[in-house]
């Protein structure tokens, strides 16, 4: 039995919007951000609006603003101005823990440094959302339980044993990144978001992730926000932004103040 590791109420939830995949996922209106307010903004983006279960491949060159984008949509950042809705919540409204709440439930983020938890085995890094979301347990659970679960995604990336017990720490950077996809994948969270999550990949193990990654949102109607300076994976997806189209703040941002890779 998995112990959850945080207090939870109910689940945020949109009904409508899960039943009904023309409703956006994602929608930013009249949002500024900066790291430092003297610096001027990162980000100053009109409109952006990604439908459910839509996959979206965001271009733009280093210090464009893409992992400051994503930071705002996954909640671990929150603009100066304008509105954020996620599923139908106002993501800029909440505090610093129910946005960890709702990242919890209802998000799987591969990070671009992978973010894995040294001292705990492969296995239990990819299971480790489970212990913060009820419902990411209960989704994964009826797929016949965590471990078999999180075996069958990591084997699908080509990792087994006897690699799945030992700590990430042993792993190459190639083999800790499909870790990190595989940990963002469990529990089929209702939105994925990859920071450049093919950097660290060959060209076959780079084949085998994008196939379980468009699989597993496909069965779940996940939406997609997939960032990337390999262009050439852009055809894959059912819509390409270019960040420099949608970002009013691209040709202003000060060297000072790019932040992203």
């Amino acid at each position: 039995m998995v112990a959850f590791l945080v207090p939870h109420t109910q689940p945020i939830e949109n009904t409508e919007l899960r039943s009904n995949p023309g409703n956006p996922a994602i929608v930013m209106s009249d949002v500024q951000f900066a790291w430092r307010p003297e610096g001027g903004p990162v980000l100053d983006i009109p409109h952006l609006e990604i439908l459910r279960g839509q996959h979206v491949f965001f271009a733009g060159p280093s210090g464009s603003g893409k992992s400051s984008l994503l930071g705002l949509l996954a909640g671990v950042s929150v603009p100066q101005a304008g509105q954020i809705r996620l599923l139908g919540q106002r993501l800029e409204k909440m505090g610093g823990s129910e946005r960890d709440r709702f990242r919890a439930d209802h998000m799987g983020v591969i990070f671009q440094m992978f973010n894995l938890i040294p001292y705990l085995t492969v296995v239990e890094n990819v299971i480790l959302p489970c212990r913060f979301s009820r419902r990411r347990y209960e989704q994964a659970h009826s797929n016949g339980g965590l471990t078999v679960e999180a075996v069958r995604l990591l084997s699908r990336l080509g990792i087994s044993d006897p690699l799945l017990n030992r700590p990430v720490t042993e792993l190459s950077e190639g083999q800790q990144q499909r870790v990190a996809a595989a940990r963002a994948l469990i529990g089929s969270p209702e939105i994925v978001i990859a920071d450049e999550p093919t950097s660290a990949l060959d060209a076959d193990h780079r084949h085998a992730f994008l196939q379980l990654l468009f699989e597993e949102c496909q069965n779940a109607q996940s939406t997609l926000v997939f960032v990337s300076h390999d262009t050439s994976l852009s055809y894959l997806f059912d819509q390409t932004v270019q960040l420099s189209k949608i970002n009013r703040a691209d040709s202003t941002i000060s060297m000072d103040a790019r932040r992203d890779s």
